[in-house]
């Protein structure tokens, strides 16, 4: 065969190729019912964890403050950001039907990569609320009003649009050939450069430069302002306001190790120290146990939303 004819019939191979194959975890085939139901009630979990979130924090006056303004879009988010993944592997467990589309599998990534980005940028506004509230109390009402809340959470659900939407064309617009079978439960960066032909440094040095942008320097503000919160939580004479200032801050933190700490190692690790099994297990630890959590630790660990809780749950017995 000569080289015309070679190049073509890749050429062919590469535009012929229009879905992939989700393999998840069709290596374990006696635990696809036990892998459905245990999914089903983690999404379960989820959905209504953070729906009574952000019924609680619109039904009670005493929330209405930033810092549960912020609390609230969190809630939502996670609930659209476990929906782009969990539904489909719930689906493919169930009718064991493996196949995506490429328009789909571009679409998946997409709102994947978006609400990821949304996230990183929400717990840092987050953080930014717990820091004016307690390093400058006295200026708390004035800097975070009502107008600055919704433009900062306007923000960080529109930063990521624009950028994902051209690195996801680029990704999906290179050559795929060979097997289609990716060794993963959803469309995510890695799984699908790995299926990819040609050269993908150019695409590898970006993911670098939007995880720098997206996680790395969000996550640095984050650490940043705790430090400062730290530093003027200690200086506090009054062992309660100590207590009630940590407990205001713990759970994020919590939510913040957990997301960024899975999140960084995924995809800042090197390429050759990539494997498809421990990929798996950290894009399920921040794709789904992780939203699971977040329910449980902002309430169990706040007293305000316990508080508000018990009396939503009271008034609904009652009627």
């Amino acid at each position: 065969m000569d080289g015309s004819t070679l190049q073509n019939s890749q050429q062919r191979n590469h535009s012929t190729l229009v879905e992939f194959i989700l393999l998840g975890f069709s290596d374990v085939p006696n635990l696809q019912d036990f892998l459905f139901g245990t999914f089903l009630i983690i999404y379960i979990i989820i959905l209504m964890g953070n729906t009574l979130i952000i019924i609680i924090i619109r039904a009670d006056p005493s929330l209405q403050t930033p810092m549960y303004f912020f609390l609230g879009n969190f809630s939502f988010l996670e609930i659209c950001y476990v929906s782009v993944t969990l539904p489909r592997l719930l689906t493919d467990l169930y009718k064991q039907d493996r196949i995506i589309s490429f328009m789909a599998c571009a679409t998946q990534m997409y709102f994947f990569l978006v609400l990821g980005a949304t996230e990183c940028f929400i717990l840092t506004a987050m953080a930014y609320d717990r820091y004016v509230a307690i390093c400058n109390p006295l200026l708390y009402p004035l800097i975070m009003n009502s107008s600055l809340c919704i433009q900062l959470a306007a923000g960080c659900w529109i930063s990521g649009v624009p950028v994902h939407i051209g690195f996801t064309y680029w990704i999906f617009s290179l050559p795929f050939c060979g097997s289609n079978k990716m060794n993963h439960f959803f469309c995510d960066i890695p799984p699908v450069l790995a299926l990819a032909c040609g050269d993908t440094f150019m695409i590898e040095m970006m993911i670098y430069v939007i995880a720098l942008l997206v996680v790395t320097i969000p996550f640095m503000l984050i650490l940043g302002s705790y430090v400062k919160i730290i530093s003027t939580i200690l200086k506090l004479p009054s062992a309660t306001g100590r207590a009630k200032a940590f407990s205001t801050c713990s759970s994020h933190l919590i939510v913040v190790a957990l997301f960024f700490g899975s999140g960084l190692i995924t995809y800042l690790r090197p390429k050759s120290s990539h494997s498809a099994g421990i990929d798996k297990f950290l894009s399920l630890f921040y794709t789904i146990v992780t939203p699971m959590f977040n329910p449980m630790i902002y309430c169990l660990r706040n007293k305000d939303v316990m508080i508000a809780l018990k009396k939503f749950l009271l008034r609904w017995i009652v009627l």
